[in-house]
Order: structure tokens, then C-alpha cells, then sequence
């Protein structure tokens, strides 16, 4: 059994109170790790120690800051192995994904937006004609509350805290309760590079009446930054109203994945694979409504069938794995029951449906890959996000017909289009009400790009600038002189 313990002022701390949780792997669903569970206290402690910590680290040169944090990304890499498979016991994802992909866009993120700080700058505005110059002037926001999920638990913690401490802010992270093992190695590489005490600081812990709600309601911090579900984010915005701080919440999605006729099938069909089955289905992006044009709706559904089937699942330690298990008993038995829920709405299921319970699988939550036909977009389970390997597939005749179906949707977080058409590709990229489309690719990020999503998938973007503007406040400094 791990210890994981709080990372408050510098030092790893028990919880004021002495209470504690278990994290459990998904694997087996046998406890890894006695987990420190905070509550207002230790969110107290927390929040004074970044608070503390904050007129120093913000006035510190940026190319200072990035000194400590290429230094924290150095030793993300050398510490991937154990990162990685930590990664993979506390919440199911292949390990071949966490050392190939998560880990390294970790480490990643804090040289891409340390370099990023460094070469950003401010405007300004001249007018000689009546001698008044306007420049402005962008500061460290203060303490960020950082809220991260399960599902991808390191890099989405990194892609939150490298911009708000490249910027100059200071952190109270607080990881999600299914899998807080990574957020506690992270901040042992915070202590072994000597980062500042208070700057970067974890409590662990639950959402409402515990450390989320604590930081959520702080009047001394700044601003949250929030990724995971629509309904708790609406929750967080209610209660930070009272203390108006700054919000960026990137939430639920169930995104569109139009296949036009002239696709490439080769392509369409692997990408659309990987855009529902990555990580279990267990995607803020992934493609799953599948809409394919009725010319070659039939081969296509063939072919993306026989290569669902095809899918490894198994034990995520091995490297041969492609599929592992959902996070938690209770997610599982959520996405079942929308398993169930689509064939009482009529859909027709072609592959999987089935949890995995013989042999050295029986005891994980392990799913196979599931596959919906004759869906209609009026379904709830089309409509609302099911966060598992489960694709509903329907026709579509024209393209204006499949940017109608995807717009139906009370969310906007992605999409995809298969086409070698590039006024296609134009009109669905424009038409769909999204807060990223990819063209014949899913999964592929310029970190200097808008990230976030339309209605309810978000509020704000992340990225380049607009972390910039995010984690900064804007100063408007004007100068008159003599005439």
C-alpha cells in the first residue's frame, strides 16, 4: 500500500484531521493506496502557503521560472516508468498510452508554456497627435484553484499547473479522488528540484462538503481552473459566485464524427476507432456519435465492427493491452446501464455489451468494446455523455443533414470529419457548433491553439494565449505627456 499524503508549504503532511481514504485500482479493484482526505483545514493550510509564496514567485523573471520548470519536466522523464505505471494501477488506461503519450505530453507541457512565458509580451497603443501613450500591463492573477479529472490524471494536472506557474500564480491542486497517485509523485519532483515551498501545493480529497468545495468557496483564491463533468461544473460556478473569481471549466462532450463518402476508409475507420475506444472510451472528446453518409455506411460499419472486435482488452500492465478496465465499479455499472438503455430505445447492439467477467479478468471492470447501429439522435444515449467504449452509429444522406445531427447536442467540445474534399472539410468545420474539429485526424494538438468547448462543454479556452489571459489580469497604464 502507498502512502499518499497532502503536499502543503513544501512538505507532505497527514490531514489536519487524520482522516484518510483508500484508492483502488480498477484493475482488480483492490486498494493501492491509503490516500490523506482533506477538508477546510487543509485547504486553509494550503491556500495561505501558495498565498505566501506568491509576491516572490510572481515578481521572479520569467526566465527564472522557467529554470525551475524545465527542471521539473526533466525529471518527469526521468521518472516516466514509475509514473507511468502508477498511472495505469490507479485508474485503468494501457500502459503502452501512459509512457508513450501521457507521461512525455507531461513533461511537455511544462517546457512548452515555460518557453511560452518567456517570448509572450503586451500592447500598446500611440497617440502622438494629443501626446497620450497606453500600453498594457499583465499580471499574475494570484492563487489558482486547479480541479483536475480522472480520466488522464498527470497531463491534465500539468496542462493546468505548468501555464497558471510559467505565468507567476501559484497552485492549490486538487486531483481527482479515483486517481491521486501521480499528483503526489509530481509533487515529490517538485521538493527533488527545489521549486519554492508554497508554490505548488496538493490536497486530496472529494468534491461538495470536502477539499473541491473548500478551494471552490476560498476568498483567497483567484481563480479555478476546472476539468470534468458539465453537472459539476455548474456546481463549482455557483459556488465561487460569491467570491467572483475567474473560471475556466473545459467539461463533457459528446462530439459528432461525421465519414463522408469519399473518405479515406482506410483512415476514417482507424481514426474513428481511436477517437471512441482511446483510453476505454473514457474521453471528454471522443467521436461517440458516429454519423457515416449512406453510400458506404454498410462497408463502413462492417469494417469498423470487425476491427472493434479485434480490440485487446485486458490487463493495462501489459504492453500488449489495448483496451483496460473502467475506473471504478460504479462507472462500469453507469455505462451498463446506458448498454441497457440503448436497446429499450430501440438501437440495434452489433458488438460487445458485455462486461468481462471470466478468468484472470473477472475481478477488474473490465468491458468489451460495444457498438450501437439504427441509433437516432433523439436517444439519450445519444444525447447524454455515457464516458465508455460504447459507439452509436447513425446514417446521414447529405452533409447539411450530419452538421444538422451534430448540432443537436447540448454540447460542443469536438468533432471530427472524414473527407478528401476540402470544401467539405470547410463547411463542417464552419457549420459545427464545436470547440475544436479535427479533418481527417482525432487527437492532434498545437498547444498555441484555443482549447474548450461550446455550450454546455465549457467556459473559456486554454492554450497559448489564452492561458495567458486567463492566468493574468490586464492593466491599462496611460501616460499623457507635455505638449
Amino acid at each position: 500500500m502507498r502512502q499518499v499524503e497532502h503536499f502543503i508549504g513544501g512538505r507532505f503532511v497527514d490531514s489536519v484531521d487524520g482522516r484518510t481514504f483508500e484508492s483502488i485500482s480498477p484493475i482488480d479493484n483492490r486498494a493501492i493506496a491509503t490516500v490523506a482526505e482533506g477538508g477546510a483545514a487543509d485547504v486553509e493550510k494550503a491556500v495561505k502557503a501558495a498565498r505566501n509564496a506568491f509576491e516572490s514567485w510572481s515578481t521572479m523573471a520569467p526566465s527564472e521560472r522557467k529554470r525551475f520548470l524545465l527542471a521539473v519536466a526533466d525529471r518527469i522523464e526521468e521518472r516516466a516508468d514509475e509514473l507511468a505505471e502508477w498511472e495505469t494501477r490507479d485508474m485503468g488506461k494501457p500502459i503502452s498510452d501512459a509512457k508513450t503519450k501521457d507521461v512525455p505530453r507531461a513533461a511537455y507541457n511544462f517546457r512548452f508554456f515555460a518557453e511560452y512565458a518567456c517570448q509572450v509580451g503586451s500592447k500598446a497603443w500611440d497617440r502622438p497627435w494629443d501626446g497620450v501613450f497606453t500600453y498594457e500591463l499583465r499580471e499574475p492573477v494570484g492563487v489558482v484553484g486547479a480541479i483536475s479529472p480522472w480520466n488522464f490524471p498527470l497531463m491534465l494536472l500539468t496542462w493546468k499547473v505548468a501555464p497558471a506557474l510559467a505565468f507567476g500564480c501559484t497552485v492549490v491542486a486538487k486531483p481527482a479522488e479515483q486517481s491521486p497517485i501521480t499528483a503526489s509523485i509530481l509533487a515529490e519532483i517538485f521538493a527533488e528540484v527545489d521549486v519554492p515551498p508554497g508554490v505548488f501545493n496538493v490536497v486530496h480529497g472529494f468534491g461538495p462538503d470536502s477539499a473541491g468545495e473548500a478551494l471552490t468557496v476560498h476568498p483567497d483564491v483567484d481563480a479555478i481552473t476546472f476539468t470534468g463533468e458539465s453537472a459539476t461544473g455548474r456546481i463549482i460556478m455557483a459556488k465561487a459566485a460569491p467570491t467572483l473569481k475567474k473560471l475556466s471549466f473545459e467539461m463533457g462532450g459528446k462530439s459528432a464524427n461525421i465519414v463522408c463518402a469519399d473518405a479515406d476508409l482506410d483512415a476514417a475507420v482507424a481514426g474513428s476507432i481511436r477517437g471512441i475506444f482511446t483510453n476505454q472510451g473514457e474521453v471528454c472528446l471522443a467521436g461517440s456519435r458516429l454519423l457515416v453518409q449512406r453510400p458506404i455506411y454498410d462497408e463502413f460499419v462492417s469494417r469498423f465492427v470487425e476491427r472493434a472486435e479485434s480490440i485487446r482488452v485486458g490487463n493495462p500492465l501489459s504492453p500488449d493491452t489495448e483496451m483496460g478496465p473502467l475506473v471504478s465499479a460504479e462507472h462500469l455499472d453507469k455505462v451498463l446501464s446506458y448498454i441497457e438503455l440503448a436497446q429499450q430505445e430501440g438501437a440495434k447492439l452489433v458488438t460487445g455489451g458485455r462486461r468481462l467477467d471470466d478468468g484472470p479478468l473477472a475481478e477488474g471492470n473490465y468491458l468489451q468494446p460495444t457498438v450501437f447501429t439504427d441509433a437516432d439522435n433523439s436517444m439519450r444515449v445519444c444525447q447524454e455523455e455515457i464516458f465508455g467504449p460504447v459507439e452509436m452509429i447513425m446514417p446521414f444522406e447529405e452533409v447539411d443533414e450530419a452538421i444538422r445531427i451534430a448540432n443537436e447536442s447540448r454540447f460542443g467540445l469536438a468533432g471530427m470529419v472524414w473527407t478528401r474534399d476540402l470544401d467539405t472539410a470547410h463547411r463542417v468545420a464552419r457549420g459545427v457548433k464545436t470547440g475544436t474539429m479535427w479533418v481527417n485526424c482525432f487527437f492532434v494538438r498545437d498547444l498555441r491553439a484555443p482549447f474548450g468547448g461550446y455550450k454546455d462543454s465549457g467556459l473559456g479556452r486554454e492554450g497559448g494565449d489564452y492561458s495567458y489571459d486567463f492566468f493574468t489580469e490586464a492593466k491599462a497604464v496611460v501616460i499623457k505627456f507635455p505638449r
